[in-house]
């Protein structure tokens, strides 16, 4: 590597810790003054040594963002050091929630509320609250204006996963997202 990819990589790797927070890659190629498959570059081979060198932290990818974050296997003890205490765990109401946000964004929560078959209310502001979802809109056509609800970069880093594409299929759909029967047809096709 030569030593202005060197100085670059320097650049961006100080860039993302200061950052604390995900950084998008239009930022860090502004900033650096290079085309987004340089940045690309850098990125991955800091993504690897991190991974490759079982470093203490790690470069993860959201979408179009980076960013620095400590190794998931510190969490132990890096909790222990700063006294920390373990996150609460999601109740099931919650998980629930949070799949069919997650799933169908941009949802209601009256969309929400009618796949459950309850209230939803509550779940959705303590999901509010941990920055799990956000608001993204309302629908201003609609009585009431009811807001829109999608997951945020901390759902895609609490899920160690990088965008909504890495979420596993659902039982029982097809892909295009319709709901299948046992022997493959769509019930939906069969009303027809």
């Amino acid at each position: 590597m030569n030593r202005d990819m060197k100085d670059l990589e320097a650049a961006l790797e100080g860039i993302l810790f200061a950052a604390g927070e995900p950084v998008h890659i239009d930022r860090i190629c502004s900033s650096l003054e290079i085309g987004r498959s340089t940045a690309e570059k850098l990125l991955g081979k800091l993504h690897d040594y991190y991974a490759f060198e079982r470093r203490g932290i790690r470069l993860i990818h959201m979408d179009n963002a980076w960013q620095l974050c400590s190794a998931p296997e510190l969490a132990g003890i890096i909790r222990r050091t700063f006294e920390i205490r373990k996150p609460a765990k999601l109740s099931q109401p919650a998980l629930e929630v949070l799949a069919i946000v997650a799933y169908y964004q941009p949802v209601t929560r009256a969309y929400v509320d009618q796949v459950r078959g309850v209230d939803s209310a509550y779940t959705v502001g303590l999901l509010l609250e941990r920055n799990l979802i956000e608001v993204c809109g309302q629908l201003k056509e609609q009585p009431g204006r009811p807001r829109l609800y999608r997951t945020t970069e901390n759902f895609l880093r609490s899920f160690h996963i990088g965008s909504l594409e890495e979420l596993p299929p659902l039982p029982g759909m097809d892909d295009s997202g319709q709901l299948r029967l046992d022997d493959g047809e769509n019930p939906d096709a069969a009303a027809e």
